[in-house]
């Protein structure tokens, strides 16, 4: 007698997953494209499907805006349904962020098609297979030959984002943090100029990468021995209900921070982040700078909140202590800084502590006003503020990167503090960018950042950490100093001969548009985007 196994079909909502299954597919095409299509026109096409991929990607994600998880008439979190056999789960949260990273992506990768700046090539080397200072490179250069597969590349990265704040599985959710990782060692390694800088700095974060990921994985085993389960869901009743060893989940807890930290840019986890940035090709650095940032604190939010919400006490004195570390080095090492893009990184360091202040605050606010319940300042609760916060972040540091692209000497990128003097009053347009960015930086008032800023010291204060707000209001004068640093080298300075700002292509006049407009924007009329990010809160704590 023959006994048949029964299979069950996977449960998949194609049409809710569809913004990733675009990304993920056109990273698939544009590989086909590499092997198919005449070099000559690959960069063309290459931008113009990596383009259409990330807009149909966000038209998806509008069409899908309202029922059942969508914006304008949420559910109970008790509703909720996992599209992908409960692993994948297409939220409030999924979808907010989700939009985040196309609109990111996107501006992303046209700093990546920019070739008017470049003379007619672009930021990323002609021959990355070649020995450095070879004559095949030097063939290869005088070929204008050039590596189309940074937009795939990309693209897969940006899949394996999306793929990892929508994760509702831990062994999901580490598949993701690897789809997004390896793409960013190979990007990092393609700098047309620095070669060996830009080689050391995608070894550096390939190996620091490998050990973040390794800590990471045996972090959830650790969970999955305390729990028996790897589902966010089942894992929160454990945690909540109290398991039988709590010394496992401590160091489960705790290696699995350190993976993310890492991602994060955090203190004492920070070591690749000056050397990565400042070596890789400066479009790739803006897009590590902005997405893997954004895309780490809403695993971060998702997997302590949702996951390990029950055990706040127990991880909550570890992010403080992060976040204290990261604020303090970030911001006095970045005061003597002499390279832009190095300052930057730094600038970046600094970022991710104001953002864990907010974190640690969010997470025992929950979005709401203890004594009357209504949702916190400007209608958005702290969770949302955070998520203002990484906008406001991301709109004025892609604005720095895609000025720094264009400040060039002998056809290389100038990044010296010393040589960007003078260069304000010389280019006012290129002052006036780099000024509107900086101070948003800075939290200067009538910004973006200024108001983002305020918002997770508001959040982290009603969450009882008055002190640690103190501590980062006196470090967020301090950081002052890093940004008004450059302003005056670029204004009050006289101006170095052989330095000079290149015309901007069409990409990167958009880019330079949107960081300028979306940064005055939101400092001066917040609401639209509150509005949108004020239910962030009530999903998580609903969860």
């Amino acid at each position: 007698m023959v006994t048949l196994l029964e299979f069950t079909a996977p449960s998949i909502d194609y049409a809710r997953l569809a913004p990733f299954l675009i990304v993920i597919g056109a990273a698939c095409l544009g590989v086909l494209i590499e092997a198919f299509v005449s070099r000559q026109w690959r960069h063309e096409v290459q931008t113009g499907l990596a383009v259409l991929a990330l807009l149909g990607a966000g038209a998806a994600i509008v069409l899908n805006w309202g029922e059942p998880y969508g914006l304008v008439d949420p559910v109970p979190a008790s509703d909720l349904v996992a599209y992908a056999t409960g692993s994948v789960m297409v939220d409030h949260w999924s979808q907010v962020f989700w939009l985040a990273l196309v609109v990111f992506g996107l501006l992303a990768l046209l700093l990546f098609s920019e070739r008017v700046a470049y003379g007619g090539q672009t930021a990323f080397t002609s021959a990355a297979a070649a020995i450095p200072g070879s004559r095949l490179e030097a063939e290869s250069t005088v070929a204008r030959k050039h590596h189309s597969e940074v937009f795939p590349l990309a693209l897969f990265s940006l899949a394996g984002m999306m793929l990892f704040v929508a994760s509702e599985d831990l062994l999901v959710m580490f598949v993701a943090l690897e789809i997004l990782s390896f793409p960013l060692y190979v990007l990092a390694a393609l700098a047309r100029h620095r070669r060996l800088a830009s080689q050391e700095a995608a070894l550096k974060y390939f190996l620091l990468g490998a050990a973040a990921s390794g800590i990471f994985l045996f972090g959830m085993a650790l969970v999955f021995a305390y729990a028996g389960t790897f589902d966010l869901e089942t894992l929160s009743l454990t945690v909540t209900g109290g398991g039988e060893s709590q010394a496992l989940l401590l160091a489960g807890l705790g290696l699995m921070a350190v993976g993310l930290l890492f991602k994060v840019g955090a203190v004492p986890f920070h070591s690749w982040v000056p050397d990565v940035y400042q070596g890789s090709p400066t479009p790739v650095t803006a897009f590590m700078a902005v997405c893997v940032k954004l895309t780490a604190v809403a695993g971060m939010l998702r997997l302590f909140y949702a996951g390990f919400g029950g055990a706040l006490w127990t991880w909550r004195p570890l992010f403080i202590v992060v976040a204290i570390l990261t604020m303090v080095i970030g911001a006095v090492v970045a005061i003597v800084q002499t390279d832009v893009k190095r300052l930057l990184a730094y600038s970046s360091v600094t970022h991710a502590g104001f953002i864990l202040v907010g974190v640690t605050g969010a997470l025992v606010f929950r979005g709401t006003d203890p004594t009357t319940g209504m949702l916190d300042l400007f209608g958005f609760g702290s969770v949302g503020s955070i998520m203002f916060y990484l906008v406001a972040y991301g709109l004025a540091t892609l604005g720095c990167f895609a000025a720094v692209t264009l400040v060039q000497t002998s056809g290389r990128e100038a990044t010296s503090l010393d040589a960007w003097s003078g260069l304000g009053r010389a280019y006012p347009w290129f002052g006036a960018v780099m000024v509107i960015c900086l101070l948003s930086l800075a939290g200067i008032p009538l910004t973006a950042g200024f108001v983002g800023k305020f918002a997770v010291f508001t959040a982290a204060w009603r969450g009882g950490l008055w002190w640690l707000v103190l501590i980062a209001v006196v470090l967020s004068i301090v950081a002052v100093y890093i940004y008004f640093r450059v302003i005056v080298a670029m204004f009050f300075r006289p101006r170095v001969d052989d330095v000079e700002v290149k015309r901007p292509g069409p990409a990167t006049v958009v880019v330079m548009l949107v960081a300028v407009v979306g940064t005055l924007a939101l400092g001066l009329v917040p609401g639209p985007l509150v509005d949108v990010l004020s239910q962030l809160s009530t999903f998580l704590t609903e969860l």
